[in-house]
């Protein structure tokens, strides 16, 4: 696996940690439908909204920090795998939208973690 792929999935489980921390139910973690993905899929601490995720990983904030990378088309790529992920389960959840960021390495310590809920609406990018 690519040295980039590494950092990824150490930053998604680091954010997987973190939201079951604050109460979230994981569902899936890198759930896929065609060539598209989300990287986590939670319930809130109270099963009342379906909360799909970004994660954005960096080792540093030097070059670009990692929110920067979340492109107009990676916000429809989501929302269109989210709506089949809502059809396919037959959800009638609330849902949201959220971001989470994380700096750092496995062999810095604790890494640098931000979380946007609600940071994006997929249909207003169309």
């Amino acid at each position: 696996m690519a040295e980039h792929n590494d950092v990824g999935k150490w930053g998604e489980d680091v954010a997987v940690e973190f939201l079951r921390r604050k109460g979230y139910v994981i569902k899936e973690r890198d759930w896929r439908y065609k060539h598209r993905d989300i990287d986590i899929i939670a319930l809130t601490e109270d099963l009342t909204t379906l909360v799909f995720v970004e994660v954005k990983t960096r080792s540093s904030r030097e070059v670009t920090l990692p929110e920067d990378a979340i492109t107009r088309d990676k916000i429809k790529s989501i929302g269109y795998s989210a709506n089949a992920y809502i059809r396919m389960n037959r959800i009638m959840l609330n849902t949201r939208f959220d971001i989470i960021t994380v700096v750092g390495n496995r062999e810095a310590g604790t890494p640098s973690i931000e979380h946007w809920e609600g940071a994006f609406d997929p249909m207003l990018v169309y």
